[in-house]
């Protein structure tokens, strides 16, 4: 046997894509690429049916052509990679580097491992009642210890910024790696002999190979007060949280003031603030600074997501916002001289109808069930509404336009004494038992959504404070209660949450859970 064949082996490249990120188009490239500078080169690809839009595994083995001459025959390539022997790998998502690291497809002695830094979430992720977001960081330390080399930044971003696929910027990221030995002039004529939005690609492949070389840039997170305003009063309400708030709680305070401004106005932003002071004056009052004032910080966050509830005011506000049309165009690469219709399912149950009515219409409709079967039976199909169209945008916007009205509404009266009564709880608490006052707030993690993920949530919730109440003399409440709320973010049934309500109501005196560290 001939001694190159015996030490030659060929270059082995897996890709991992989601339909739609241009796998088979960065596929084609490399192919193309390698071709045109004496390899031959095969490629496969398995389309995957699982998470989001169906992950596929490109997989390519390049080998030199001179060595097979030599040998005198065609070397013979596998369909799939194979753990412990991937040159290169190359993830279109951040989370396709973890599912590579299970395979065993990186190798510290050998893989080069390309990656986009951005999310796409997955089912799981998004149906889940509480965040259901994975950590991407753990991902992140493993790859960086397993592989040979980590090139990862947003190349979604990237891409987007150029009007490009994010298949262009990976396609720079992998010349820049030189993990294969050719030039850029090489990269470039491949992406020309493809022939389809070759400037746009060229644009981003320079970009992602720019960005590869580059030392990569941690993200600062968006400062609330970094946005300049003209308005005196919000200006007055930013100034009260620098100089009243504890520095903990300044961050998500601010954020609130931003969130209830969008929400509604800037006397609902002052309400806010309000609401939140009097918890923070208690906090402080009982020694909120020795425990770094999580009660108010987390009060912060979690009161700012209730009173901007999701009611079919804000969901028309949000659907005909011109930000929202501009995303819609861009995710579906319109271009110029393209026309784009967006037709928006409407499906009203009587009582998000009457939650936009005024609290006196409202509640005489549900007190009537013979004006409930009537409106059920006038929506029960729903809508299809194009707010591209002139008829449709404004029925929304029309809608959209009624938050003026907001607090007049049967959903404002009933959330209002809802959070009312929430927070007069945990006014209650924080004299004798701050932890449990925190788990209480953080029970704001059901309620979310509207229709019936709203109602589920509100049931959940209602379940916990009862258990609560009837159980106050636990000395493991606190733990008791995080308990229970894990159980109501598990299922959207409540099925976990009834169990371990069973449990606790026929077992009252079984001895504690234990403490978790943040006890």
């Amino acid at each position: 046997m001939s001694e190159v064949t015996t030490h030659t082996r060929p270059i082995t490249i897996a890709i991992l894509a989601m339909g739609g990120q241009g796998g088979g188009v960065l596929s084609d490239w490399i192919v193309n690429l390698a071709e045109h500078s004496g390899y031959l080169a095969q490629t496969t690809s398995v389309p995957g049916v699982a998470q989001r839009t169906g992950a596929t595994i490109y997989y390519l083995e390049l080998f030199p052509a001179e060595a097979a001459q030599i040998a005198g025959r065609d070397p013979v390539l596998a369909l799939m990679p194979v753990p412990g022997d991937v040159d290169i790998l190359i993830a279109a998502e951040f989370m396709e580097v973890g599912r590579a690291l299970q395979r065993g497809l990186i190798t510290a002695d050998r893989t080069t491992v390309i990656a986009s830094s951005h999310r796409v979430y997955g089912i799981t992720e998004k149906t889940a009642m509480g965040n259901g977001i994975h950590d991407p960081e753990p991902i992140r330390k493993n790859a960086t210890i397993a592989a040979k080399r980590f090139i990862h930044f947003d190349m979604n971003a990237t891409a987007e910024a150029n009007g490009s696929v994010i298949s262009a910027v990976l396609f720079g990221a992998l010349a820049a790696s030189t993990a294969l030995p050719l030039s850029r002039e090489a990269y470039e004529a491949a992406i020309r002999r493809g022939g389809v939005g070759v400037e746009p690609s060229l644009k981003a492949f320079s970009a992602g190979m720019e960005q590869a070389i580059a030392e990569p840039v941690t993200a600062v997170p968006d400062d609330p007060l970094a946005n300049q305003t003209t308005n005196a009063r919000v200006l007055e309400l930013l100034d009260r949280i620098q100089t009243r708030h504890p520095e903990q709680v300044r961050r998500n305070a601010q954020e609130g003031i931003r969130r209830m401004m969008d929400y509604q106005d800037t006397e609902y932003a002052e309400h806010y603030l309000e609401r939140l002071e009097r918890i923070i004056d208690l906090e402080h009052a009982n020694g909120g600074a020795s425990h770094d004032y999580q009660l108010s910080a987390e009060t912060a966050r979690y009161l700012a997501l209730w009173m901007s509830y999701e009611d079919t005011i804000r969901v028309a506000d949000l659907k005909t916002r011109s930000e929202r049309f501009k995303r819609v165009r861009e995710e579906v690469k319109v271009k110029n001289d393209q026309i784009t219709y967006v037709t928006e399912f409407m499906h009203p149950r009587v009582e998000e109808i009457c939650d936009t009515l005024p609290s006196g219409v409202g509640n005489w409709i549900m007190r009537s069930p013979r004006v409930c079967r009537l409106l059920g039976r006038l929506t029960h199909r729903g809508r299809h509404i194009r707010t591209t169209k002139l008829t449709g945008f404004f029925m929304l916007y029309t809608l959209a336009g009624m938050r003026r009205w907001r607090r007049k509404t049967l959903r404002f009266t009933v959330e209002d004494k809802r959070i009312n009564a929430w927070l007069e709880r945990v006014e209650k608490l924080i004299p004798d038992d701050p932890k449990l006052a925190i788990e209480v707030i953080e029970c704001q993690r059901l309620v979310k959504g509207y229709g019936d993920t709203h109602a589920r949530g509100w049931r959940s919730f209602e379940t916990i404070m009862r258990v609560l109440d009837r159980h106050s003399d636990r000395p493991d409440l606190p733990a008791q209660v995080r308990r229970l709320r894990d159980a109501g973010l598990e299922d959207e049934d409540g099925k976990s949450l009834e169990l371990l309500v069973n449990e606790l109501d026929q077992f009252p005196d079984r001895a504690p859970v234990l403490a978790s560290s943040r006890d």
